[in-house]
């Protein structure tokens, strides 16, 4: 402006052409404030975006084969068959100390097989194959006969129901988190999924009952209530292949005997799953088909209670330990 009153003065230029050029730059100097405002979230965005980039160029470990096989349709009445043939198992590959050594069993359809053993002894690795979380290092996981490495990873999966130690919830009512697996599933089914998890009782006394929101995680849920939603959900999938991953291990012991008992039940009235259950409580797993007591990586034996608590020390070290040896020696 000084310098435009000083060209008008000197008759260089008129005041209408002193208030464009005011205008102009006025128009021309916002856009440039603005892009030198944007200058500091462009150069965070693009650190963040790097990282973004990184994990979705990672190559995964898993992959499927070009045409993958095929497994009967998820809510079959048929448990699968599932066998472990020889595996071994080596997180850093061929290279790395392996987990899992040799290990070999079948599951027949219907069957409740039971994971005991020390911690580290490789139980989650194990049931992590079958879902292929992780691929064998040798041998093979089949799934009726079929090796899972030549099966569609969307249909293996829709075959498996899984619960974890460390329930996974997510933002969302609680009846969203027990559908999160089968969105179309009717309100009934959700009630009968939530009995049988022996959660239906707790969740009608939470402030809105099923539209109840938890938070990330289920933060403002505790863990016994997280694990048995879980189990809810997992059933809801009427799976195949359904699998409990210490998933009782925030549960009272009289909870989980009706936990176990309603499961029973379910199973029986309505389809059979073959069940895999991870366990560090030798209670859990009393009444299974089959034990099979992992030892650093390896079956250190398999059978029923009965055949174990007869014939394998280390079973036997693990059930006195448990429930003493008195009930030991009148269980033999």
């Amino acid at each position: 402006i000084w310098l435009g009153g000083r060209a008008t003065i000197g008759g260089t230029m008129t005041v209408g052409q002193v208030v464009a050029s005011v205008n102009y730059l006025t128009y021309a100097l916002l856009p440039m404030m603005l892009i030198a405002g944007m200058m500091a979230p462009l150069s965070a965005a693009e650190a963040s975006a790097s990282r973004i980039l990184e994990v979705l160029n990672t190559e995964p470990d898993v992959r499927e084969r070009p045409q993958p096989r095929r497994l009967p349709a998820t809510g079959s009445p048929r448990g699968a068959r599932v066998a472990f043939e020889d595996v071994t198992f080596a997180y850093d590959g061929d290279g790395g100390e392996p987990i899992l050594r040799g290990v070999s069993f079948v599951a027949e359809p219907g069957e409740t097989v039971a994971i005991l053993g020390a911690t580290g002894s490789g139980k989650s690795t194990l049931i992590h194959l079958i879902p292929r979380f992780y691929d064998v290092t040798a041998g093979r996981v089949t799934v009726d006969g079929i090796d899972v490495r030549d099966l569609a990873l969307a249909d293996l999966r829709r075959q498996i129901g899984i619960a974890l130690q460390e329930a996974v919830l997510f933002t969302g009512t609680v009846r969203d988190n027990i559908r999160y697996g089968r969105p179309e599933a009717g309100e009934e089914e959700v009630i009968a999924a939530a009995r049988a998890a022996q959660a239906h009782e707790f969740i009608l006394d939470l402030p809105q009952g099923y539209d109840t929101v938890v938070g990330e995680r289920g933060v403002n849920l505790s863990g016994g209530q997280r694990q048995r939603i879980a189990i809810a959900r997992a059933l809801l999938v009427r799976p195949r292949v359904l699998v409990l991953d210490d998933s009782t291990s925030a549960v009272d012991i009289e909870t989980e005997v009706k936990l176990q008992d309603a499961l029973d039940r379910l199973m029986a009235e309505d389809h059979s799953a073959t069940r895999f259950v991870v366990a560090q409580r030798i209670s859990t797993v009393l009444l299974a088909d089959k034990i099979v007591v992992l030892d650093r990586g390896r079956v250190a034996a398999m059978g029923t209670h009965d055949e174990l608590v007869r014939g394998s020390p280390i079973y036997q070290d693990i059930y006195a330990s448990q429930l003493g040896n008195g009930e030991m020696g009148r269980g033999a």
